[in-house]
């Protein structure tokens, strides 16, 4: 089974011509879709395995669409004659990745579900797309777990809002 992952892991990283054709059609698939979909499997079996996903009920991935780019700011809502170019509204960056945004906006999206961890699929000139691992700390088998049933008990309630991910944690400066 290690060879399957390896084989995997060297296919997304080396970029073949079918590997490249394959992740364009993909591309204009995703782009149709909602900006938060849920996924049967994951879209890179070797990248959520190593992050802790399993193939079994309480686990759930969903795909993310977040906007590249710099973020602007608002324009204030005042008359007068200020000059736009002096206002301070471009050239702005959020505080947070693009990969812990993802993350957050799954949790949104599914608040019953903790977030495991994330990695990235797939971007054009407009998008980049993650996939985020959630679970669900309610869920028989994943209470049964013992390598994952630390992420029912209440403390680790709400942890992508607290930067307590693998990304959160990097975007904080806790993780080189």
């Amino acid at each position: 089974m290690l060879n399957l992952y390896k084989a995997l892991r060297n296919l997304w990283k080396k970029g073949s011509e079918e590997m490249e054709r394959l992740e364009k059609e993909r591309l204009i698939e995703w782009r149709r879709q909602p900006a938060v979909v849920r996924i049967e499997r994951p879209t890179r079996l070797d990248r959520a395995r190593a992050l802790g996903y399993k193939a079994k009920q309480g686990f759930v991935v969903v795909r993310v669409r977040v906007r590249k780019g710099g973020k602007p700011r608002r324009l204030y809502e005042r008359s007068g004659g200020r000059k736009p170019s002096s206002a301070g509204l471009l050239k702005f960056t959020a505080r947070k990745s693009d990969r812990w945004i993802a993350e957050e906006r799954a949790a949104r999206k599914f608040p019953n579900l903790e977030v495991l961890n994330s990695y990235y699929v797939g971007e054009d000139g407009q998008y980049k797309w993650f996939e985020v691992i959630l679970v669900d700390p309610h869920h028989p088998n994943i209470k049964a777990d013992p390598h994952i049933n630390w992420i029912t008990s209440g403390k680790h309630r709400r942890r992508v809002f607290r930067g307590l991910t693998s990304a959160g944690k990097k975007s904080r400066g806790l993780r080189a």
